[in-house]
């Protein structure tokens, strides 16, 4: 890219220029030179990302590419449920070094007969091929993610049997329990850049078409059981639509429309192997990803892989609160400590427990159940209710909402080199005048490390 700017020579011809019109000229010049250094920026680090490979922390070979860009992505794909996994896992702070699958060939000291009679042996509710695309997935997450499939093996002691439970009442696979693992590796306060939250990182559309409560104090997206159940049913009505788990779960990635385009393009032939080729590029890798977590879980330990010790509670016991309740209050008076409270209740914003706008419910590990009954609830609920509850308080939480903030979802996105509000706004598809207006900007002007506001 080069860039060629003609200036005529101050001593050629120079006059002198009324002052209202040279100081236009200057704001004119100094906005240029701020497009042209943002512009320079945004050279730099594209090319900052074309490298042919680096080395992780642990010595592992890791393969770099381009990372997505949001704007690539078709409305359809991005409100999918789980299109925005390579979102939430390369170009940003993960657990997991960042593979391209399209251009990398794994090998492993374990030969094919044996990985083939290891799948054969799951015996899944639906057949699970063995190719070079699904071989290289199962190395993948059974050799090369050691650390952050040790960590999900120990969250889902906790996670996984809700999720039985939630998939045994709309009768569909247990075994679909291991798509969280690939979409959030079991956080359940995993956000995506473009706004993707929770376990099953629905977007905000697709949530509260599926009766997920978003406002300004709470956010079911982060509740573990009602974004499961909604996850379910997305997942049931999928398989019914296309009459395949695999189509059901590549839809999971990148929208039913685009798996119907696929089979029509491949002659109405609806088996996954058949349409692979026709689907989007970032949805071709999602079931291969599902096969290699499902393997690599089911041999753990012929890998040497085994459950991180992570804090998660084995019981907990859920409380209905009718009055607005600060988790400071309730470690405060009860004794919990505060961590084990955020931890249970991601789905609460600011900390706060809403319930004076309705009936709301608090989880807490089972071994604060007697202390939490034993609690008088005047001095519960009125514990420095002026410091965490005040007027002043309320009103900074509803700011959202009045500087136009319809959803009260909050995404906040830090400025890189070369981000433009223009970019950004397109990024997450909202208005540059929406962008202005929730951060109170007066100009476009951005600084490298900014945060910006996107409701």
């Amino acid at each position: 890219m080069c860039l060629l700017l003609l200036c005529a020579s101050p001593f050629a011809g120079a006059q002198l220029l009324p002052r209202g019109k040279n100081k236009t000229l200057e704001k004119e010049n100094a906005e240029l030179k701020h497009r042209v250094d943002s512009l320079k920026a945004l050279v730099d680090s594209l090319r900052m990302i074309v490298v042919s490979s680096e080395t992780a922390d642990d010595g592992e070979e890791v393969i770099a590419f381009e990372t997505p860009d949001p704007m690539d992505y078709t409305p359809e794909v991005t409100d999918s449920l789980l299109a925005l996994w390579y979102h939430s896992n390369f170009g940003r702070e993960t657990v997991m070094p960042a593979f391209n699958m399209d251009s990398v060939k794994l090998t492993s000291a374990v030969s094919d007969s044996v990985m083939i009679s290891r799948l054969a042996a799951l015996n899944p509710y639906f057949t699970l091929p063995f190719n070079d695309v699904v071989k290289n997935y199962m190395i993948l997450y059974s050799e090369k993610r050691g650390v952050a499939m040790e960590q999900a093996m120990g969250l889902s002691s906790y996670y996984f049997p809700i999720f039985e439970e939630v998939f045994c009442k709309y009768g569909i696979p247990l075994e679909l329990k291991y798509l969280a693992v690939v979409e959030s590796m079991l956080r359940p306060t995993a956000t995506s850049r473009a706004g993707a939250k929770g376990l099953w990182q629905f977007m905000y559309r697709t949530a509260r078409s599926y009766g997920l409560h978003i406002d300004s104090y709470i956010d079911e997206r982060m509740d573990v059981e009602k974004s499961t159940d909604a996850a379910a049913r997305y997942l049931k009505n999928l398989h019914n639509m296309l009459g395949d788990w695999a189509l059901a779960v590549s839809a999971y990635n990148c929208g039913a429309g685009n798996v119907n385009k696929a089979i029509r393009r491949a002659g109405g032939k609806r088996d996954f192997w058949s349409v692979y080729s026709y689907l989007p590029t970032e949805t071709r890798g999602y079931l291969p990803a599902f096969v290699g977590v499902m393997y690599a879980f089911a041999y753990s330990r012929d890998y040497g892989l085994s459950a991180a010790s992570v804090g998660v509670p084995e019981q907990t016991d859920t409380f209905r609160v009718h009055r607005n309740l600060h988790f400071k209050q309730i470690s405060e008076v009860v004794g919990i400590p505060l961590e084990e409270i955020e931890y249970l209740n991601p789905k609460y914003y600011n900390s706060i427990i809403p319930g004076s706008g309705g009936e709301c419910s608090v989880k807490l590990p089972y071994r604060w159940s007697a202390a939490w009954l034993a609690a008088e609830p005047d001095s519960l609920y009125g514990h420095n209710a002026k410091l965490y509850l005040s007027e002043q308080v309320m009103k900074d939480i509803s700011e959202g909402k009045k500087s136009g903030a319809t959803g009260g979802s909050r995404t906040c996105y830090t400025v890189r080199s070369g981000d433009t509000l223009s970019h950004i706004a397109r990024r997450y598809r909202v208005s540059v005048k929406q962008l202005m207006s929730w951060n109170h900007l007066r100009s476009d002007r951005l600084s490298i490390g900014q945060k910006i506001y996107i409701y």
